[in-house]
């Protein structure tokens, strides 16, 4: 035997024999004493229009700044031949528009040509739906979609000429069907008659939309929020809510409607990050309240809006003058009170008719309502009481979340958690973004939470590894480890959402992030799998597990393991998570106490998450690298027997038969 091979052999024989002597991580489950019920909520999304998120993202509109109201009024746009801005137009919140007049002998031809959201992402064959407002009787256009970056001339992919048939405004529509696939096309519309045209609203959606809506959302980035089961749906943010000040803070009012009225905000996000600043970065809010709501019903989860609590992100603004007035509050609740009316108010109401009249006549049955995003101090509590009085009078039945400030811990939380108990809100939304020793750390958070006192929100939360600002697996399998914990803790946390949610990869702001994707394609990150392992593995009710008489919550002697454990009652199983951060293998003997003499574990599933490379993360080339692998499992007795490798999240579903 050669050298290479013996020592191979020797290898080989030290290998099995340290597997031989590995120690098994003995866990006992109580399969009699199914403890408190999981609540729909628990697992869900939390959107925000960072990152490109709405406008170029999940909203499936590819025109930037479709109708003029940029403050640099054609941002977005190259114009040629002769081309005016006027701002008499027919959308009183959105007066601007363009008139297109013949060009002169040494212009050639005038039109406009946009840009989209870093390109438009178009597909050979599929179906785009042109519209605009436009006047000019008899005028003609000709609306094209061009690549214009490849090399040589532009290609024309589509084209259609659209007759103006009235000197009113009136809505055209086309449908442009490209020849070829581009990722960065352009829309361009010439003038091509004598005469002057006026447009407006300039606007372009791919035909496949989420469920073929016109002002529809994008499907594959619906989906991929569908496909993780989430019970929960907050929006529209963040800071946003909050604005940069108060003037350009989210207003709930001015994102319903008819969307050619609906008003420009400024996105606080397109200058707040300096080394990524978009300064055409805005909030059409075409993608209004509405929208959200209907999406909310759309992908099965309750809706939970924030709204403003009468102050400016604190970040920004020190001064008391930022903020409106205790006594002057009036107004901010009212916008409250009327969002709930337009939720689930009847048609006779004022906002329920207008919902009714935008194309949803039954109430969206709302539940939750935030107050305030993550503000800190007394300034918060003082206004939220004001809100939290006027809420609870009117609506009795909704639950209002407050805030524990921007950290996990610290003076700022340690001060709000016991005013948000004074003020009995329902639930508190705590935030972190924290490095991979903090969620190690953390397995046992909610342990020893008062059991008595509203409960937690975790609405914000996401693994930042220490020099590693980008997804990758092994942040991933520590959130998975997290979340034992917060399944554990069911009778304490009834939500928990990842964030960011979504981002463009030539526009992102802020990572890590849930979801990637470009102007055509979209990936699932290892946190997203995450996400939807845990939403389709809900359960029912807790089931107490434990290792050494104690949680398994990644604590001195428990090998590198978190774990919990549920009962779901639709499929009659137990589903047990368990969580391997360390690099070694480890061998599980779970045992079921408390099952009857003549009941016996019955065969099930397992379902394992791993990577050999724990930096590595799916991409848009390779959006399958990292997934869960499914197998057949065999079991019988009262004992569960297996082996968990090492960086693996696995996931054990058994169901019990009788002998």
């Amino acid at each position: 035997m050669n050298k290479k091979l013996a020592l191979a052999a020797l290898l080989t024989l030290a290998a099995g024999t340290a597997a031989s002597a590995q120690e098994t991580a003995a866990m006992t489950l109580q399969a009699g004493k199914r403890g408190a019920e999981i609540q729909k909520t628990m697992y869900g999304h939390f959107f925000e229009d960072i990152n490109y998120g709405a406008d170029g993202g999940l909203y499936a509109e590819m025109v930037k700044n479709r109708s003029f109201e940029f403050p640099q009024r054609l941002m977005g746009w190259d114009v040629f031949g002769n081309v005016t801005v006027k701002d008499d137009g027919p959308f009183d919140r959105n007066p601007h528009y363009v008139s297109l007049s013949p060009a002169n002998h040494y212009q050639k031809a005038t039109g406009i040509e946009n840009e989209g959201f870093f390109g438009m992402g178009v597909k050979k064959g599929e179906g785009y739906r042109f519209s605009v407002w436009a006047r000019g009787e008899g005028r003609k256009i000709r609306v094209e979609l061009i690549d214009n970056a490849s090399a040589g001339e532009s290609q024309v992919l589509a084209s259609k000429e659209i007759t103006i048939s009235t000197g009113a405004w009136k809505k055209y529509e086309a449908t442009l069907t490209p020849g070829a696939t581009c990722a960065r096309a352009h829309l361009r519309i010439f003038l091509c008659s004598q005469g002057t045209v006026d447009l407006e609203h300039v606007s372009l959606f791919p035909a496949d939309t989420w469920k073929g809506r016109a002002n529809g959302l994008r499907k594959d980035l619906v989906q991929a929020l569908a496909d993780t089961k989430p019970g929960v749906f907050r929006f529209p943010g963040g800071c946003i809510v909050e604005g940069t000040d108060l003037a350009t803070r989210y207003n709930w009012k001015n994102s319903v409607g008819p969307v050619e009225n609906r008003p420009l905000n400024e996105n606080r996000w397109h200058y707040t990050f300096q080394h990524r600043f978009f300064p055409d970065y805005f909030q059409t809010y075409g993608m209004g309240f509405f929208e959200l709501f209907q999406l909310a019903e759309d992908i099965g989860a309750e809706p939970l809006p924030v709204v403003n609590c009468g102050l400016a992100c604190q970040y920004q603004n020190n001064s008391p003058e930022a903020n409106v007035k205790v006594e002057e509050l009036d107004g901010y609740v009212q916008d409250a009170l009327d969002l709930i009316e337009f939720a689930n108010g009847g048609t006779g109401t004022k906002w329920g008719k207008l919902r009714a009249d935008m194309g949803h006549e039954a109430p969206f049955n709302l539940k939750f309502i935030a107050v305030g995003n993550e503000q800190w101090g007394e300034v918060y509590p003082e206004r939220l009481k004001v809100f939290v009085e006027a809420i609870r009078k009117a609506y009795p039945d909704i639950k209002i979340i407050g805030s524990a400030g921007p950290n996990s811990e610290g003076k700022d939380f340690d001060y709000l958690w016991p005013e948000m108990r004074k003020l009995k809100v329902d639930l508190v939304d705590e935030h972190f973004y924290r490095p991979e020793k903090w969620f190690l750390a953390s397995g046992g958070r909610y342990d020893n939470y008062d059991r008595k006192g509203p409960k937690v929100f975790a609405g914000e939360y996401a693994c930042h590894a220490d020099g590693k600002k980008w997804n990758h697996f092994y942040a991933s399998l520590l959130e998975a480890a997290f979340l034992t914990g917060v399944e554990r803790n069911a009778d304490v946390v009834h939500m928990a959402t990842y964030a960011p949610l979504l981002a463009h990869v030539d526009g992102w702001q802020w990572r890590p992030d849930l979801i990637w994707f470009d102007n055509l394609r979209s990936v699932r990150t290892c946190s997203w799998h995450v996400q939807s392992l845990y939403g389709r593995n809900r359960g029912t009710r807790v089931v107490p597990l434990t290792m050494d008489g104690r949680p398994v919550s990644g604590q001195e002697g428990q090998m590198g393991l978190f774990a919990s454990a549920v009962w779901d009652e639709p499929s009659e199983a137990y589903i047990i998570k368990v969580v391997n951060t360390s690099d070694e293998p480890r061998k599980l003997a779970v045992s079921f106490n408390g099952l009857k003499k003549s009941e016996q574990l019955a065969g099930g599933r397992l379902t394992t998450f791993h990577s050999d490379d724990p930096d590595a993360d799916n991409t848009l080339d390779a959006p399958d690298k990292i997934t869960p692998k499914e197998t057949a499992i065999e079991a019988s007795g009262k004992t569960l027997e297996g082996e968990i490798g090492p960086m693996t999240f696995a996931i054990y579903k058994v169901g019990t038969a009788r002998r």
